[in-house]
């Protein structure tokens, strides 16, 4: 009778400890790298970079709030005018620079469910923000989307 008992005790000791380590797993297996609560690198509109070419990039959040910065660069595209002054962070994909991070605020489809959307003069774009070229005088976005 004792060993019985003893027996049940340690199965469920067992059963108790496998379910913590299971659940201790699986919460650290969906941890990702991103610290989402990085602090932005500009805070309030400014001017950045040096270059004969200028255009103006507004950076919107999910709240909507707008940062706009006036770019000056030697670059022909703005992706390597943003990626030049560290603004912008991202991956190449199939389909061109997929974009992450803007002003140190993260949009990650897998990681928050939101991405960046590159808009020129008010209209979504129709090219990668890594194959437009820069026109002066025309007004770009990126927006934090659903």
């Amino acid at each position: 009778m004792q060993k019985t008992q003893t027996k049940r005790l340690m199965s469920l000791i067992l059963c108790i400890v496998l379910v913590a380590a299971t659940a201790l797993f699986a919460t650290g297996c969906g941890k990702k790298d991103h610290d989402l609560n990085r602090p932005l690198l500009y805070g309030e509109d400014c001017a950045l970079g040096q270059g004969e070419t200028q255009f103006e990039l507004t950076v919107a959040d999910t709240e909507g709030k707008e940062i706009v910065f006036d770019i000056s660069t030697d670059q022909t595209t703005v992706g390597a005018a943003l990626l030049e002054l560290e603004l912008i962070e991202g991956e190449e994909g199939p389909y061109g620079l997929y974009i992450k991070s803007v002003n140190g605020l993260i949009a990650d489809y897998d990681t928050t469910g939101t991405y960046w959307a590159f808009y020129v003069n008010g209209e979504y774009a129709m090219t990668g923000v890594d194959s437009t070229e820069i026109e002066e005088g025309s007004a770009y976005a990126l927006r934090v989307e659903k």
